[in-house]
């Protein structure tokens, strides 16, 4: 009888996690990683043909925020690909803040707070950030590299 129509033992598993382990290198899942965020960004802001009723901004907001946390530590090796990745954020960047500026381009429980007259008077939004005390703008931003929606 074949070995191929038998199920791998657990321990034949185990060895084959472990070899691949030993093959791949963080760079490689952080890489992988931007590149799935960037696309599930784009799903998430509806531009993938078919994808408009999935949007959800504050999806939208996690991978651009995300990446930009990511990218910085991948940029060295990713040599000129580099600039294509950072063209995909700008322009993750651009439609986030144009689905943000546009009202009705998704209605509230799409990511959205609700309108401010639906919330008490002085309640900031749910998902507004409240800035850390003595915190200031992180390196990226600082550097003057990156545009940030909203900022």
């Amino acid at each position: 009888m074949s070995d191929q129509g038998r199920q791998p033992t657990e321990e034949e598993l185990r060895a084959a996690y472990e070899a691949e382990l030993k093959r791949i290198r963080v760079e490689d899942v952080i890489v992988q990683t931007v590149i799935s965020l960037i696309n599930l960004g784009g799903r998430k802001a509806g531009l993938a043909p078919g994808s408009e009723d999935e949007r959800d901004l504050e999806q939208v907001r996690q991978a651009i925020e995300g990446v930009r946390a990511l990218l910085p530590q991948v940029e060295p090796v990713l040599g000129p690909d580099a600039g294509r990745i950072r063209d995909a954020l700008s322009q993750l960047q651009l439609a986030y803040a144009r689905l943000g500026g546009s009202s009705g381009a998704a209605g509230p429980g799409a990511g959205e707070a609700p309108p401010p007259e639906e919330r008490p008077a002085g309640e900031p939004a749910p998902d507004a950030q409240q800035p850390d005390e003595g915190s200031g703008p992180g390196p990226a931003q600082s550097s003057g590299r990156l545009w940030v929606p909203g900022r």
